[in-house]
């Protein structure tokens, strides 16, 4: 049997894996899709018709999914091991921070959820994007490591554009799959990650679509972290025309993987494989493109960085059902574990949203009203072309010299329901201690701060939280002490 490190130690810019073993095949399969970047608040899941009707429309549709961090790295670090970043370690995209790390793969990728579906017998398969230290997402000219042979791509469509290649490779995997066991594939996409580069057949889709331009579009940014008030608001015209063509081109990328998801639930079908497959569609993080004048990018503490896609359908779902439970990234790892044979892991700090999905079948279905986000700002000491930013500490800045993040954007936030009402309180760690919180109920898009007129009894309350949940680990994670709560 491979170890893990063999499993997931890459060293070039994308990631493709086959491993199989025999045993009987009596448990669910799971087909496990996950793309880059796709956000929720823009509208991102639209343009994928045919994947909301295959998994949406026969399955559930969370409406309360997060990702416990906005950045790549992390993200997936918490999506493979079910846990916080502050527990996980990968605290931003570079190996200094984490990323893919000796640390991390002799400490974290050992318990990565992969590894605890091989020990159960199962057949898995990985293609496409892992974390990120080795590089972003790219669509073509990039190599791949196939069971740690090297493989080189170049730019020709179609035998080279990498969704499609991700595609051809899982149906190869369901075609020559061992029949006796049951089996795992992970899809993970480039799409609909920069540099947006849709396949030829969509370079002319959605020639009429724009950025949203309602809520917090274009608009100065009051009242927030000191990162948001340098953005220059109105937009000059040229960071408006660059996010719509942004815009149009992360949907045309998409239209790959819609292909590709509705090919495969129809393999799944001909090979009468699909009422014994669960099948998951989220993303890693979200996205935004002019909210609060931040011309494109992810890394913010808003809504529309950490608000991510959920569709599950699998067997005995019922359809056309919508969940307003909260979950997150974290859920995911025992979440599948606990589909496959009930298995409880001990030492994550999600919780498997199982019962979400079977809701007549668990009454007295336990509510986790809470969860944390975190992000460590990603800087470097001199932005070229930006004199007046010199050791500021900043990072992803375009001609303007906006920037999009800056090591004063590291922050932890709670998001709580307490009664009609859900809450948001963040806490940066910069030199201003700044804090924002917000009502996302009645401020959906987070425009008025409301640190300053918040009862301090309130606030004292939802800080203890926050501090309880920043250092927690395991199932302590899962519920605040009572005595936090006075």
């Amino acid at each position: 049997m491979a170890t893990v490190n063999k499993l997931f130690n890459i060293s070039v810019f994308q990631f493709l894996a086959f491993v199989s073993f025999s045993f009987c095949n009596s448990k669910p399969n799971i087909v496990f899709v996950l793309t880059d970047d796709q956000d929720v608040t823009m509208g991102g899941q639209l343009p994928m018709v045919k994947t909301k009707k295959l998994i949406g429309d026969n399955g559930v549709i969370f409406t309360n999914m997060f990702t416990t961090s906005p950045l790549c790295c992390p993200s997936r670090s918490s999506i493979m091991t079910g846990r916080y970043v502050h527990n996980h370690g990968a605290f931003n995209n570079s190996l200094s921070g984490g990323c893919s790390s000796k640390t991390w793969q002799q400490k974290q990728e050992i318990d990565a959820f992969p590894t605890k579906l091989k020990s159960k017998g199962y057949s898995t398969f990985f293609a496409g994007k892992y974390l990120n230290q080795v590089g972003n997402s790219v669509y073509y000219n990039y190599s791949l490591s196939v069971n740690g042979v090297r493989e080189k791509h170049g730019d020709t469509y179609p035998q080279d554009y990498l969704t499609d290649v991700i595609h051809k490779r899982a149906r190869n995997f369901l075609d020559k799959r061992d029949k006796s066991a049951p089996f795992f594939m992970m899809l993970s996409t480039p799409a609909c990650h920069g540099p947006f580069t849709p396949a030829p057949q969509y370079n002319s889709s959605f020639a009429d679509k724009q950025a949203p331009r309602e809520g917090s579009y274009n608009k100065k940014g009051d009242d927030k972290h000191w990162l948001i008030r340098q953005a220059i608001v109105p937009m000059p015209d040229d960071t408006v025309q660059n996010s719509d063509d942004i815009f149009r081109r992360r949907w045309r990328t998409l239209q790959s993987v819609d292909d590709m998801v509705e090919d495969i639930v129809q393999t799944l079908k001909q090979k009468n494989l699909l009422d014994n497959t669960y099948i998951v569609f989220s993303s890693d993080n979200g996205y935004h493109l002019g909210q609060f004048g931040l011309p494109y990018d992810k890394r913010q503490l808003y809504e529309f960085d950490i608000r991510v896609p959920l569709m599950v359908r699998g067997p005995g779902i019922k359809p056309n059902q919508t969940s307003n439970k909260i979950v997150a990234n974290i859920d995911l790892a025992p979440t599948f574990l606990d589909l496959v044979d009930r298995t409880v892991l001990p030492n994550v700090d999600g919780l498997s949203f199982r019962p979400y999905l079977y809701p007549d079948q668990n009454s007295s279905v336990p509510l986790r009203d809470f969860i944390l986000i975190e992000h460590s700002g990603e800087h470097v000491n001199d932005v070229q072309g930006c004199p007046g930013y010199k050791n500021q500490g900043l990072n992803n800045c375009d001609r303007h010299c906006v920037c999009e993040d800056s090591w004063n954007n590291t922050f932890a936030c709670l998001i709580q329901l307490q009664g009609a009402s859900t809450f948001k309180t963040c806490e940066l760690m910069d030199n201003e201690n700044f804090v924002e919180i917000y009502d996302l109920k009645s401020d959906p898009y987070e425009l008025t701060n409301l640190y300053k007129t918040m009862d301090p009894k309130q606030f004292s309350n939802l800080q203890r939280q926050l501090h309880y949940l920043a250092t927690c680990k395991g199932p302590q994670c899962n519920s605040v002490p009572s005595n936090l709560l006075k």
